[in-house]
């Protein structure tokens, strides 16, 4: 059976990338630190699981979703960084290493766009504690030069499902609070999940492929656009805005950042559009549809 290695593939993401690909047939290996799962302090152990597996993910981090601290600025960048480096000099002991390593990236490396959208030619980088994040991840994985492993860094938009940021989005709609948020400008960069699914399995189709590629849908909304299409789709008729005095205030009790819904990310998949890939859901409105429909 083949088998593939999903390291920090505890969270959303991961956990329905382990169930897609377990359907596929194949095994799933999961390094982690949760118990029953490789330990990332088990160098020995994460090398032999890596060994002879068809494909690698590093979707390793702490959750961004918390209020910049000094502590917990250093945990989200270490989270990233030293497990990135755990994996690279796991695979250059590996004797039959994984062909291709994707390992994850943010679409907030852009800086805030409202003129234009970003590709990955010509986005150009942004500033603040997020970029550094996002530039030290992409910095540690292609410092790797691996002679028989292809390289991907994924620069992830929203990823929409049933469950991550979904759930605090339809409870603000659900309870009246569901306009825009801030101006409503700034841009929504999102992918489906089971789209962003789909680019790996043609990532790992496609042998010529490798470097940076945006992961996200190729048509972002403003976020009163979002707003609006959540409420169409679970027939809410008003939601009041919030405007960044009140989502500052809020964001200190729920002890985020303002910058994960302030922030415009307008951000395009040029180079797999170009490559011929083609999306499921391309448009938020079906995406939605999707994903707010009752379970079967």
């Amino acid at each position: 059976m083949k088998k593939i290695v999903l390291a920090g593939g505890t969270g959303f993401v991961g956990q329905d990338f382990a169930s897609r690909f377990q359907k596929l047939g194949y095994d799933v290996l999961i390094i982690s630190r949760q118990p029953g799962h490789i330990s990332w302090e088990d160098r020995g152990a994460i090398t032999q699981a890596l060994e002879g597996a068809a494909l690698l993910i590093n979707l390793a981090g702490k959750s961004v979703n918390c209020r910049y601290t000094d502590e917990n600025r250093k945990i989200i960048m270490d989270s990233r960084t030293e497990t990135t480096h755990i994996l690279g000099e796991a695979l250059l002991a590996c004797v039959h290493a994984p062909e291709l390593w994707i390992n994850s990236s943010t679409a907030t490396i852009y800086r805030h766009a409202e003129d234009r959208p970003m590709t990955e030619q010509d986005g150009e980088i942004g500033s603040g504690f997020s970029v550094e994040v996002a530039k030290a991840w992409e910095k540690a994985f292609f410092e790797f030069h691996l002679p028989s492993t292809r390289q991907v860094a994924l620069r992830i938009a929203i990823v929409l499902g049933k469950g991550g940021v979904m759930e605090p989005l339809t409870n603000l709609v659900r309870f009246g609070l569901g306009g825009a948020q801030g101006t409503g400008t700034q841009q929504f960069s999102w992918i489906h999940i089971e789209d962003l699914f789909r680019m790996v399995l043609f990532l790992q189709e496609h042998h010529q492929l490798q470097g940076v590629f945006n992961a996200s849908s190729p048509h972002p909304v403003t976020n009163r656009e979002l707003m609006a299409s959540l409420r169409q789709q679970m027939g809410v008729r008003v939601g009041l805005p919030s405007p960044r005095w009140m989502l500052e205030l809020g964001a200190m009790f729920i002890r985020t950042e303002t910058e994960l819904v302030l922030k415009s990310r307008w951000v395009i998949p040029d180079r797999l559009e170009r490559e011929g890939f083609t999306f499921t859901y391309a448009s938020l409105d079906s995406a939605l549809a999707d994903i707010l429909q009752p379970s079967k």
